[in-house]
């Protein structure tokens, strides 16, 4: 427990998703006192439901496996990719070295209680309905005002700070951190369905994603959950979205058509809730630390859902950070930037290079290429599974350079149908 009854916790964490659950599970288990203020009740519904591999571990670590497993979630071992009738597939269970070969597709409104609900298991106290309007950082005593869903306000005193509230990014807005994405603006559609599908061929344990017969920055996702139930979403610049309806209800009935394999799969599914819509979702940081706090996940830098990147630089950027919390509290000068920020940033731009390489057209070639040499799909597979901070892996050593130099190697041996 607690050393420092003048504080009204060691560890003041914001938000309960998973950065927020795993960093306070870890501490808590660590013997340290930490509170969690989340401003939703849960469950609630998010996107990021297709885990990665790499997740596992992290899990692990916090000890939030256990909780997850016995979640009876859909079991994810790769994804599936399909293009004007071309099939591909990159396999998790085909990489090089250690680690996890599946993961899960997830319910997040279920996972995320999961999550909670265990490292609340673990001694972690935790706050539902409050919202954090005002952040004043400082190295012995950072403070922030909360306010409950009643109106009354307190002031809470910590030793440490740690932001993981996600899109709400409250601290990068408090202490003015945001910087523009190096990413375009995109947008997404996308629901719930009981997707009905009856396709024996059809791969559950894969995440499916498709791109648009003609539209080459138009995606879609297909997530199968457990029980006959899959998130279903569309995702591309949005002039070339709008293109396709005047509402957002026309532009998803109308994208969905258009694409042979996924109107096919899904000729029998029903909407299991409202069509959701967001926009310019893509977001960064200038700093992810400072006097007394730190930034995780995406409330210092989210990328794009193609690559199902979120919820793994979340649970890294928590597993990062909660060691180093505890060194701190115990006394110890850490070097923020070199510890915590620069590593995590090295994985995300890792990540943030496939996205790139997603969008111009240069991984499509590549993951298309019926003759991909077998090492690199390897090397692929296993950026794909999460493991961006792999150093012995080129393709996180260099991702744009491999990335391009594979690219041309693909245009030089032409498939036996002129692919892509």
């Amino acid at each position: 427990m607690s050393r420092h009854p003048d504080t009204d916790a060691d560890v003041l964490i914001i938000g309960a998703g998973p950065a927020g659950a795993a960093a306070a599970a870890w501490l808590a288990r660590a013997g340290y006192r930490v509170r969690v203020l989340e401003r939703d009740h849960f469950p609630r519904f998010c996107l990021g439901e297709s885990l990665l591999p790499a997740c596992m571990e992290d899990l692990s670590r916090a000890g939030l496996l256990d909780s997850v497993q016995r979640g009876g979630y859909q079991v994810k071992d790769g994804a599936a990719f399909t293009w004007r009738g071309r099939e591909a597939t990159v396999d998790f269970r085909d990489q090089p070295g250690p680690g996890w070969r599946h993961t899960y597709q997830v319910e997040r409104a279920d996972f995320d209680q999961r999550l909670i609900h265990a490292a609340s298991g673990q001694g972690v106290e935790v706050e539902f309905g409050v919202t954090v309007t005002e952040v004043h950082p400082d190295h012995r005593r950072p403070r922030l005002t909360r306010v409950d869903q009643h109106g009354r306000t307190r002031v809470l005193t910590a030793r440490f700070l740690l932001d993981a509230s996600g899109p709400g990014r409250v601290i990068a807005r408090a202490l003015s951190l945001a910087r523009p994405p190096r990413l375009a603006p995109r947008q997404a559609l996308f629901s719930h369905v009981d997707d009905g599908i009856r396709d024996a061929a059809f791969d559950r344990d894969k995440i499916l994603i498709a791109i648009h017969p003609r539209e080459a920055g138009v995606w879609y996702w297909l997530i199968p959950f457990s029980g006959g139930r899959a998130s279903l979403g569309v995702v591309g610049d949005p002039a070339a979205l709008a293109r396709h309806g005047g509402t957002p209800e026309a532009r998803w009935q109308a994208l969905l058509d258009a694409e042979p394999r996924l109107r096919g799969l899904l000729r029998d599914a029903r909407r299991r809730r409202p069509l959701g819509e967001l926009q310019g979702y893509a977001a960064a940081a200038c700093r992810l630390h400072g006097p007394g706090y730190a930034v995780l996940g995406n409330a210092g830098e989210f990328l794009d859902p193609v690559f199902s990147s979120g919820v793994t630089i979340a649970l890294r950027s928590a597993l990062l950070a909660a060691p180093l919390v505890a060194r701190r509290l115990d006394g110890e000068a850490i070097d923020w930037a070199a510890a915590f920020e620069t590593p995590l940033r090295r994985g995300i731009a890792t990540f943030r290079a496939f996205v790139e390489a997603w969008y111009d057209g240069r991984l499509p070639a590549i993951i298309f290429h019926p003759r991909q040499p077998a090492s690199l799909r390897r090397q692929i597979s296993a950026v794909l599974a999460g493991y961006a901070w792999d150093d012995d892996n080129p393709f996180v050593r260099a991702p744009n350079r491999r990335l391009t130099a594979l690219a041309r190697l693909c245009a030089h041996r032409p498939s036996p149908g002129g692919g892509p």
